[in-house]
């Protein structure tokens, strides 16, 4: 690729979005008490608000997709442009600079699920699915937590049971988010329970809107409602909706866990502001810029952000390379949970009672959003425990967890509704 041919389609890509979309404003610098002081972890709406944003949102990436800019470094014969993640990066640094509608709805479908098909599906379910994705004709969503497997994903015990072409699932799934928005669900099931735990599973695309499908909100301690529960009522799937071969789910599984531990490694928050402007500017603000312990306390967050953001790059430019990410990542999903932990101290220290009642000032009581939804954190995409094992089994080469049960048949286990 010549340097010619990336710029021309870097004024491609900037004649199309000066088209369709106003550039953002000269940045401005932060002012404390300025501009919205939201500070949730979660994009909690009300189900109206989160319909309208879905609209846009699909309306953008329809439009993105039809002029060549919606799968830049997708294959051509699934609907990609083909091209390479140099133009990839070239795409994403102009579109910068242009206010583009919310595409957080995008990030399980095509973050997570589209990779693992287009790793793992038949060639029927590439034709039908990675196109409409890309384009937005379809939201995706991952099915895989269950009341009695989160961390332990293997324990997992809703079914499938084969029938001629088609599969019959039965069971429920948790903490689902965008369930109720989705069209395809990306779900991993039970197909034979007389092998051990991390066999004998099988993973499915499923229609979110088929006969048998029950989604229900789960409301949380923040007062949103953006996970779901969903109950699987004898739902019928298609042999050509298997992802990989009968039985060998796990590894299927694992692919769609590396990238999802990537992208919540790659969460920063803050929107547009980053979070260390807007912790510095309160330091400022309540006059404690000369105090040792805030400045040591805003020092070791400043370092350890810095040091994930490094970390989180690589991951991004693997994920738009078509790489999946390895095991690795895990060690990012750490970091984002530790940098929580050292911005909640950080919090409680200056701010203290101001956490705890609303007094109407500015930047105070609207962190505690951001801290009642900080504890998710240590459970979303796999618990600490869970993600420790993988560097220590993984990375360094340690041995397997001696309490893991890798040969007894999973029907034997005393897991989930198996403890009585």
């Amino acid at each position: 690729m010549s340097r010619v041919e990336l710029d021309d389609f870097t004024q491609r890509a900037t004649d199309f979005l000066d088209a369709n979309l106003p550039r953002k404003e000269a940045a401005r610098a932060f002012v404390w008490g300025e501009g919205s002081d939201n500070m949730s972890m979660f994009e909690e709406k009300s189900r109206e608000a989160e319909q309208e944003m879905v609209e846009t949102a699909k309306a953008w990436r329809t439009k993105k997709f039809d002029a060549g800019f919606g799968w830049i470094t997708g294959p051509k014969q699934f609907g990609g442009a083909g091209l390479t993640s140099a133009h990839e990066r070239a795409y994403a640094a102009v579109e910068a600079n242009y206010k583009v509608p919310s595409q957080s709805i995008f990030t399980i479908g095509l973050g997570m699920v589209a990779p693992t098909i287009l790793a793992h599906g038949t060639d029927a379910a590439k034709e039908q699915f990675l196109k409409a994705m890309w384009r937005a004709d379809i939201v995706g969503c991952q099915l895989f937590s269950e009341p009695g497997a989160g961390s332990d994903l293997a324990s997992l015990q809703t079914k499938a049971v084969r029938d001629g072409d088609e599969w019959i699932i039965t069971g429920q799934k948790v903490w689902t988010s965008g369930a109720h928005y989705s069209d395809i669900g990306e779900i991993i099931c039970r197909t034979d329970p007389s092998l051990p735990k991390h066999k004998g599973m099988t993973a499915f695309l499923v229609d979110m809107k088929a006969p048998g499908v029950e989604i229900r909100p789960l409301r949380q301690m923040t007062g949103g409602a953006s996970f779901n529960e969903v109950f699987f009522n004898e739902v019928r799937v298609p042999d050509w909706y298997r992802l990989g071969a009968e039985n060998e789910g796990w590894g299927v599984a694992l692919t769609t866990l590396m990238n999802e531990r990537a992208a919540i490694g790659t969460g920063s928050g803050g929107g547009e502001v980053s979070m260390m402007t807007r912790i510095t500017a309160m330091v400022r603000h309540f006059g404690l810029q000369d105090d040792a312990l805030v400045r040591d306390m805003l020092a070791n967050l400043y370092i350890n952000y810095r040091v994930a953001s490094l970390t989180n790059k690589r991951a991004t430019d693997k994920m738009k390379a078509g790489q999946t990410p390895g095991p690795e990542m895990s060690t990012s999903k750490m970091a984002l949970v530790n940098n929580q932990k050292l911005l909640n101290d950080f919090l409680c220290h200056v701010l203290g009672a101001k956490l705890q009642a609303d007094t109407g000032e500015w930047g105070t009581y609207a962190w505690n959003q951001l801290l009642l939804g900080a504890p998710g954190l240590r459970i979303a995409g796999g618990s600490d425990e869970v993600m420790r094992n993988i560097v220590g089994e993984r990375v360094l080469g340690l041995p397997k967890d001696v309490g893991i049960d890798s040969k007894s048949p999973f029907r034997d286990l005393k897991v989930g509704t198996q403890k009585g």
